[in-house]
């Protein structure tokens, strides 16, 4: 096995993800025909969805647990560091995608830095 192939997968992963955020925006959040759904009868489930995806975006607490968690991510040594910049990846994409990118992007860029860091105890 190569060792850059679990690189690659994740590469991969995230990009599926990031696509998948892109669907979300274009197929959900920006549809003319779930607008005119959510206007005529906003108690459907997918409009209360909707709605509460919206107020996510809004108060941007998508992009604020990405930049959180890349912070606490980053300073944690180890693999627990490492699973918080993961998990700091997974919420800045779809945050950068759903209108709040000038916080997301910061937890992209510390995320991203904190997955490629060599570990302190990995010989030159």
């Amino acid at each position: 096995m190569s060792r850059r192939l679990p690189l690659i997968l994740l590469l991969l992963a995230l990009s599926l993800w990031l696509g998948a955020s892109y669907g979300l925006r274009f197929a959900f959040m920006e549809d003319p025909q779930w607008v005119g759904l959510c206007a005529e009868d906003a108690g459907r489930w997918e409009c209360l969805l909707r709605t509460g995806l919206g107020k996510l975006i809004h108060y941007r607490i998508i992009a604020w647990s990405g930049l959180v968690t890349a912070l606490v991510g980053f300073f944690l040594p180890g693999r627990v560091g490492w699973l918080l910049a993961l998990l700091a990846l997974l919420f800045a994409l779809p945050a950068m995608v759903l209108y709040s990118a000038s916080l997301a992007v910061f937890a992209v860029v510390i995320g991203a830095l904190r997955l490629v860091r060599k570990p302190l105890d990995a010989s030159l």
